[in-house]
């Protein structure tokens, strides 16, 4: 058995050891007559640039040159990573920094940084013109019968030309702002009140940025034009990093990330409040925070992370409300408020769990048992210590699948939809409870070397019919295991191509390369190393394609690894010789007919189809009505919708209906269409294959 080594990277004291030499400052820059104070950068921060480009350049999986194309990518990343939605800089600011675009390069190999504070110098000015002239317009309330719209996804849109373009596209979002709240029960007062705080707030926060900010900005900017998982942190970040490594599964279970002023839902954390409320879902916006049942409701729009995240945070048992804008609403999101009781997620709340489906298939009763993965976790702490009774996601699994077969299942789902991955040693073990031995993945390191992960154990836990459900928020470790279920031919994959992230990374402490140093410099994550499956197939970008694919909401042009310009390529190595297990082809395109012919006649799936359709609209559309009436019509006849389909589904189950005008605070638990067909799909194919 070849064991996996851990890629430590060792960084040669001679080669790579940059003295402290501090820089001159420069003259304040010619913004053309702005009072505000400069932000410049620390004398330290060129030493940092050029200690990254060193570790990048010599270190990174990918072997890229900085030059002029990599310069200009560098420089549109930055422009959107300050004015993501094009509404701060005119198309004039533009024209002037464009004369940087292709020098970029050349800034960073010399350690030069005027060019990148003056951007942002700049941007600070425009963001005090905005705020300004919303001051400006909050003073009347506005006119909702006029039938105009505004574009709420500027990223592609042309920049403003003159400021008074640009007033007009402030005057729309504004006003847009302002019919959410009055759609929402809000008088003009609390509106202008509500609006003028929050740009108000959003100002404050820019205008606090200090030298570190601007930096980690523009690094994020350099490192992501490499690989979308190589980044900078700076000292203060490196520090939350670290406490978010330690209380990340505190709160309300979730993890969140910033966009275009806006706070949103990255990640549901199964187990904690969020998930267990069913009331946050991915990409939903927080748009307010408030404490216990009579707290004030705080506009945290325009905030920084950090700040949302402490207002969220609280003691374990306390009461948090937010305000949430849902994602699958799209632009026409009226805020509701949801009360979540903050909580503590244990690793067993995280742990594997066990269900039996009963289900009748072509007249045939079938029992066919679940196992839902949430995460490959495994507690080396208890590990370290000697614990032998230590948590791990092939432990756990292990005595379900015992338990499972005393209750005689017919066949095993393993459910691994939305397990974003974790350890890999533990997918590597849990693929070895459905094998007898062989490799299980390849990891081929930034110097061409090959290792190769081989089950540890010769003995099969089960040989019995299975099957694996992933969806597109399957990532890392759930594509190692179900890549190799796929390629033995141990099981079927069932659901939507899974994320595609096949890539490894480390942290490096940047100031054990310092010499000399004073002041804390920080981190970089570095992609180090890729994925590959033993058929030689990398799971980078491409995932693991199911046998069986089930209708998903998810694009993968915009969601994904392949959603990610700067994402590494997939390739392929050599195969790594093994012995397959079984061949599924055969059965497929039968499995996949008679699984067509159900969804075609099931309720759960054209509601579904029906999501995916709406969603996709929502997503896609460009412009909204300002017209409150129309706008209103919209929402009476997406809630009629709801309620209707709701009262659908439970009169069919038996459930008391709900009355017109109730509210629907969370809707029935209904049955998990997905899960129900891939039980149904394994049960065809132990009728065809006569097993079981």
């Amino acid at each position: 058995m070849k064991k996996i080594v851990f890629i430590v990277l060792l960084f040669a004291a001679a080669n790579i050891f940059i003295a402290y030499s501090g820089n001159q400052k420069s003259e304040p820059y010619d913004l053309g007559g702005d009072t505000l104070k400069y932000v410049e950068p620390e004398d330290y921060h060129s030493n940092i640039e050029k200690l990254v480009t060193t570790i990048l350049s010599r270190y990174h999986y990918k072997k890229s040159n900085l030059n002029d194309s990599l310069s200009a990518d560098i420089f549109n990343r930055y422009i959107k990573a300050l004015d993501y939605n094009r509404s701060y800089f005119l198309q004039s600011d533009i024209d002037g920094f464009n004369q940087y675009k292709n020098q970029i390069d050349d800034f960073i190999v010399d350690g030069n940084l005027e060019p990148i504070f003056k951007i942002f110098n700049v941007f600070r000015n425009r963001v005090k013109e905005r705020v300004e002239y919303v001051d400006e317009v909050l003073k009347h309330a506005f006119d909702y019968t006029e039938n105009d719209s505004v574009q709420l996804d500027r990223s592609k849109a042309e920049w403003a030309k003159t400021k008074e373009e640009l007033d007009d596209i402030w005057k729309k979002r504004v006003k847009n702002d302002a019919l959410n709240l009055k759609l929402a029960g809000k008088e003009w007062e609390d509106i202008s009140k509500t609006l003028k705080k929050r740009y108000d707030n959003f100002t404050k926060n820019i205008l606090q940025y200090k030298g570190e900010d601007v930096f980690q900005l523009f690094m994020n900017s350099y490192s992501e034009a490499i690989d979308p998982h190589t980044n900078y942190m700076s000292p203060i970040t490196t520090e939350n990093f670290k406490i978010d490594m330690a209380r990340s599964l505190e709160g309300i279970g979730a993890q969140l990330k910033s966009e275009d002023e806006f706070t949103k839902i990255a990640e549901i954390i199964v187990g904690g409040p969020a998930y267990k409320s069913g009331l946050l879902h991915k990409d939903d916006k927080i748009t307010g925070v408030a404490q216990d049942d009579d707290g004030e409701m705080v506009d945290v729009v325009g905030w920084r992370l950090t700040d949302v995240v402490q207002l969220i945070r609280g003691p374990k048992g306390t009461k948090v409300r937010l305000q949430v804008q849902s994602a699958k609403d799209g632009a026409n999101a009226v805020p509701k408020v949801i009360t979540l009781i903050r909580d503590k997620v244990t690793l067993e709340e995280q742990s594997a769990k066990k269900e039996v489906i009963e289900i009748m298939n072509d007249g045939k009763p079938f029992k066919i048992g679940v196992i839902t993965i949430p995460a490959f976790y495994s507690d080396f702490e208890a590990m370290q210590k000697g614990d032998k009774n230590y948590k791990s996601t092939t432990r756990d699994v292990r005595i379900l699948l015992d338990s499972l077969r005393l209750e005689n299942v017919d066949g095993i789902v393993i459910d691994l939809r939305n397990n974003g991955g974790g350890s890999l040693n533990e997918a590597i073990q849990l693929t070895g409870l459905f094998i007898e031995d062989g490799p299980v993945v390849q990891v081929k390191n930034a110097d061409g070397s090959i290792d190769v992960g081989d089950d540890p154990d010769p003995a099969i836990v089960y040989d019995g019919p299975l099957a694996v459900l992933v969806n597109r928020f399957s990532a890392s470790a759930s594509e190692i295991f179900a890549g190799a279920i796929q390629d033995y031919g141990r099981g079927l994959i069932l659901g939507s191509q899974t994320y595609g992230k096949g890539t490894v990374q480390n942290l490096v402490d940047l100031n054990r390369l310092m010499a000399n140093a004073d002041e804390k410099y920080g981190q970089v994550k570095l992609t180090i190393a890729k994925y590959y499956r033993i058929t030689g197939g990398s799971t980078q970008h491409l995932g693991v394609v199911p046998d069986i694919e089930f209708p998903s909401m998810y694009d993968p042009e915009e969601y994904g690894e392949s959603a990610e310009p700067s994402a590494l390529p997939w390739d392929q190595i050599s195969k790594t010789p093994y012995t397959p297990f079984d061949n599924l082809k055969e059965f497929i395109p039968q499995l996949r007919q008679k699984s067509e012919v159900r969804r075609n006649k099931s309720d759960e799936f054209d509601y579904l189809l029906e999501d995916i359709q709406e969603y996709r609209e929502s997503r896609n559309q460009k412009y909204v009505s300002l017209n409150e009436e129309v706008r209103k019509k919209q929402q009476e006849e997406k809630e009629e919708k709801r309620f209707q389909r709701e009262n659908e589904r439970r009169k069919k189950q038996g459930l008391k209906l709900l009355e017109k005008g109730e509210t629907i605070t969370e809707e029935a638990k209904h049955k998990d269409a997905l899960l129900d067909e891939s039980a149904r799909i394994l049960a065809d194919y132990i009728a065809l294959n006569d097993v079981g």
